[in-house]
């Protein structure tokens, strides 16, 4: 496994029927990482002046990885498995050896080949790759396997958190945690299981991970823009999964060629607004603090594939305090490329772009932050918070809850798009749909 028609709702009685961000893709590439300044917590606000000659002092004392990126302190080395061997799995998985505190201990992907690519790459032995539905399971097995980066496409992250949790092992999940209600509730239940169990459960996130957001998230909740109004959000990136549709028109269009070009695939991937536009979403309810109430909202597709994706969306989520977000994504196209959170509040304004500046500004102060590398640095971030969590024994797992909750907020959207109606999020959870695979057609 690698590893986010008209206008109107799909036609009656179709299927319901996974990738980087494309902002993220062109930062690959090492780059200046600028830590922002703050204050304290608990200190007042830098004025202009303090804050520009804050920002002089410290503008020539950064490096290209942040310090969580530093060779690790001398620790136990963790024995990591691998879920998932497509591209971001194999570049995330160098990211954990870089860190220092791994060993990657077995791969797993659905296609053999992929996870022997990736064995071949990271010198694991061939005893410990495995293939096919359920392969993941003999590496969970795997003598003295401590955790697993769960890198597979989202319909199958809630079965296979849920095994990992259940085999007594950490887990790292990339987002989306899931496709649909039923499985963010798994998802929610393995976090706690995990808690209980005393298991670290990391979902990845890297906006969250950086300080820039963190810091800005900090002052709306400190009151500083004032009382939050309403928020625009936007993910817009150009045609992408070029490559998956090319290879799917070749195939036999089975299931297993359904797996290989998932992000085309709306159950295997969630739809672009689960799969893709969570990071922009996840943003939202970050500064709200809060789940939408309602949702309202339109889409379709324009692109020339064959899967069932749309590509474009256009959502207005109601939360709570009539805080209202008007929410617009697209995927085709060329020429505008961001993902975008602005927060407007009575006092001031709140504007974050995925890989790009994080500022704030009031009548009475001003943060400009830069989040240019954020796609990786999120990352090894994340990836040295879960280290921690595991040798600290802090097993809180506070990055499920928010996820789960983002998570949901684009199903929300999504149902409401697809229905042309209004959705509340009541009316959601309690009608809790369930997407299906043909797992029986996959090879066990």
């Amino acid at each position: 496994m690698s590893g986010r028609a008209a206008h109107g709702p799909p036609p009656a009685g179709a299927a319901p029927t996974f990738r980087l961000p494309a902002r993220g893709r062109r930062d690959l590439i090492p780059g200046m990482s600028h830590t922002p300044v703050s204050t304290p917590s608990g200190a007042a606000p830098l004025n202009r002046r303090q804050f520009l000659h804050r920002t002089t002092a410290l503008a020539a004392g950064f490096s290209v990885w942040p310090a969580a990126a530093r060779a690790a302190e001398p620790g136990p080395k963790l024995n990591l498995g691998l879920i998932g061997c497509g591209g971001r799995g194999r570049w995330i998985a160098d990211l954990f050896l870089k860190h220092g505190g791994y060993q990657l201990a077995g791969v797993f992907d659905y296609f053999a080949d992929r996870a022997n690519a990736a064995g071949d790459q990271f010198q694991v032995p061939a005893a410990h790759r495995y293939s096919g539905l359920y392969g993941y399971r003999k590496l969970l097995e795997q003598p003295g396997l401590d955790a697993v980066a769960i890198e597979s496409p989202p319909f199958f992250h809630p079965m296979q958190a849920a095994d990992a949790v259940a085999a007594g092992k950490h887990v790292y999940l990339a987002k989306p945690v899931a496709v649909d209600v039923p499985g963010c509730q798994r998802i929610e239940a393995s976090g706690r299981q995990a808690t209980a169990k005393k298991l670290a459960f990391l979902v990845d996130f890297q906006t969250r991970a950086h300080p820039a957001y963190q810091e800005v998230a900090r002052r709306i909740r400190a009151g500083q823009i004032g009382r939050l109004v309403s928020l625009d959000v936007g993910y817009q990136c150009d045609l992408y999964f070029q490559g998956m549709d090319e290879e799917f028109r070749r195939s036999k269009r089975d299931a297993e060629a359904r797996v290989r070009a998932w992000a085309i695939d709306r159950v295997l991937s969630g739809d672009v607004i689960t799969e893709q536009n969570i990071h922009a979403l996840d943003v939202a309810t970050w500064f709200t603090d809060a789940a939408p109430v309602r949702a309202y909202g339109t889409g379709g597709r324009a692109r020339p594939y064959l899967g069932d994706c749309w590509d474009h969306y256009a959502v207005i989520f109601w939360f709570p305090e009539n805080v209202l977000a008007s929410f617009s994504s697209k995927q085709v196209g060329f020429g505008y490329d961001d993902i975008l959170c602005r927060a407007y509040g009575t006092e001031g304004t709140v504007d974050t772009h995925y890989a790009g500046k994080v500022t704030l500004r009031t009548r009475d102060d001003v943060f400009n932050g830069d989040s240019r590398n954020l796609y990786q640095d999120g990352a090894v971030r994340n990836i040295a918070a879960f280290y921690d969590a595991i040798v600290k024994g802090d097993f809180t797992n506070p990055t499920v809850a928010p996820s789960v909750r983002s998570n949901l907020t684009t199903i929300l959207g999504r149902t409401a798009a697809y229905t042309g109606k209004e959705v509340t999020w009541a009316e959601m959870m309690q009608r809790a749909e369930a997407w299906e695979f043909p797992l029986h057609e996959l090879r066990a």
